[in-house]
This record gives C-alpha cells, structure tokens and sequence, in this order.
C-alpha cells in the first residue's frame, strides 16, 4: 500500500485538502491528553495516514520522532511501528486526523508497548 496523494485544490472561497476519493477508507480524530500516549503499534491490513491539528503533537514511527506542525501529514505504512503522544508540557490535548487505508478492524492493532496493561 502506497502513501495515498492528497489533492489540494483552490476554490474563490478558499481551499480543500482531499486525503481519500472513491477508495475503502475510515477516517476518525484521535485525542492525547498531556502528559499520555497511545500503545506503540503496528498494522497488517492499512495504512495510515496522520494530519495534525493541534500545537505538540509528538509521532514515534519506526524509532524516529517527529513534531509535525498543524496541517502537516505523516504516512505511517502498513507494519510501521507507531505511536501519538502529548508532552506532559503541552497546555491541553493533541488532536490527529487518521485517514486508515486498508481493511479497518480494531483487531488489527498488534501493541508492542503500551501503559494501559492492553495486549
């Protein structure tokens, strides 16, 4: 599965970002709250692609940080170990838009590490 090609298109009005057209797709916003993080994990059925949209968003994928800027995109492929996380610094919550491209089954998180004692 290939990182899906976001459209942006100008309107008068303004603009719009199209992340899926015409393809299997579930889309939700993830919430951190500070000082939290999702289990490290990965997926054998999607991909992921991630939008933040707010201030101190922190992404662990494969091994690397990154601190992505309200807009910018994260591709997160099929069996790439991730994670969200809110510095405990961070004033309120993080919030990521997740385009999952693929077969979507709660089932499919493999957790490697995670705070909450889920496996």
């Amino acid at each position: 599965m290939n990182r899906p090609e976001t459209l942006h298109v100008e309107k008068p009005w303004g603009s719009f970002d199209q992340y899926a057209l015409n393809t299997p797709c579930t889309v939700k916003i993830l919430t951190c709250n500070p000082g939290q993080k999702l289990s490290l994990q990965r997926h054998s059925h999607r991909g992921e692609l991630w939008v933040a949209l707010d201030p101190g968003v922190v992404v662990d994928r494969d091994g690397e940080e990154l601190r992505p800027v309200v807009g910018e995109e994260i591709w997160l492929p099929l069996g790439s170990t991730h994670r969200l996380r809110c510095d405990s610094g961070t004033a309120g919550p993080v919030r990521v838009l997740e385009v999952s491209l693929g077969v979507f089954d709660e089932a499919d998180i493999e957790r490697l590490q995670d705070d909450y004692g889920r496996q």
